[in-house]
């Protein structure tokens, strides 16, 4: 109840060259991550776009507790955590899945105002 979740897509149905169930374990640490990082409540809001290069962007943006320069430069590595009850491995299996599957994953925070994890894919050709 603390917690609201908004979805914003562009359009209604976007496809990328992606693994599902690889995707879903992106989207459900990611998602897990920004809750956390809302102990006392907020929203997560998930974009979704294709850019003018043919790419699917998808963003996942909380208003949480943030992060310093330093954490953002270390949370890709494995065993690094914010939270006290997690074990470090969430944000470097996003990077791992997300590079294999040849995007890219970028972290944007400002301490006490939340972060936006923003992942790139090759949108897939009919």
């Amino acid at each position: 109840g603390r917690h609201q979740i908004e979805t914003r897509f562009e359009t209604d149905r976007v496809e990328a060259l992606v693994d599902a169930n690889m995707i879903k374990q992106v989207f459900w640490n990611l998602a897990k991550n920004a809750l956390k990082a809302m102990p006392e409540g907020g929203t997560l809001t998930i974009r979704g776009r294709v850019d003018s290069r043919s790419t699917v962007v998808v963003s996942f943006a909380d208003e949480g507790c943030g992060m310093t320069e330093a954490e953002i430069q270390c949370a890709f590595q494995p065993f690094h955590t914010k939270f006290s009850e997690g074990t470090g491995l969430g944000l470097a299996i996003v990077k791992h899945i997300v590079l294999a599957h040849g995007g890219t994953v970028r972290a944007e925070s400002k301490l006490n105002s939340g972060t936006t994890f923003t992942l790139t894919f090759p949108k897939a050709e009919r």
